[in-house]
């Protein structure tokens, strides 16, 4: 997850305060990370060339612990990806670059280090929001497409479509059938078809 989250509570709730208080779990996207990381090994200067090269290899690590997970005893594989974090940290807070790009990561790794590996200690939480961004790539190209709506009817259209589409994707439900069932329901005047699971 990349902030989303924040980003629409920050307005009402600061978002420690919100994750206290809900139990809320925030993992930051290491897949967003590698390409900012990426990004410090394409600057001009040696030292920030060397700095990005040391964070992307120590993320490397990270993730080839993390594909040799099926062989690995659980303990252990558990031992390997929390060293395989401490590196990481390590290498985004020691003999940081003076520069704005170096800084500004090093910053990142300071105030959000746990949100980054949140993953590490907390079972199924997944590293990245590849799962997620998969899930709302169909909204992405109707609003590509489309180019959305001007309206509040059609914005709300659109929520609950959208949100019928997801669900029913992520449950392996017909969307046809389910929006056949309820509309059937609205003219017998019955409550819809629930989509909090799947009925078979």
């Amino acid at each position: 997850m990349q902030g989303t989250v924040h980003g629409q509570l920050s307005q009402t709730m600061p978002r420690r305060v919100y994750m206290r208080e809900c139990g809320a779990v925030l993992q930051f996207c290491l897949a967003h990370l590698i390409r900012d990381v990426k990004f410090l090994t394409t600057l001009p200067g040696a030292r920030e060339r060397a700095y990005g090269e040391r964070l992307r290899e120590s993320l490397r690590a990270l993730f080839s612990v993390i594909h040799q997970q099926e062989g690995l005893a659980a303990r252990t594989f558990q031992a390997q990806l929390a060293a395989a974090r401490d590196d990481v940290l390590r290498c985004a807070l020691d003999d940081v670059p003076p520069t704005r790009h170096c800084r500004n990561l090093a910053k990142r790794f300071q105030e959000y280090g746990h949100e980054y590996f949140c993953f590490v200690t907390t079972p199924g939480v997944e590293p990245t929001n590849n799962l997620a961004e998969q899930a709302i790539r169909f909204v992405v190209l109707d609003r590509q497409v489309t180019q959305g709506t001007r309206g509040e009817a059609g914005r709300q259209w659109c929520e609950r479509i959208w949100t019928v589409i997801a669900t029913c994707a992520q449950q392996g439900r017909s969307v046809f059938d389910y929006l056949h069932e309820a509309v059937q329901a609205l003219f017998a005047q019955q409550a819809s078809p629930s989509l909090l699971g799947n009925p078979g």
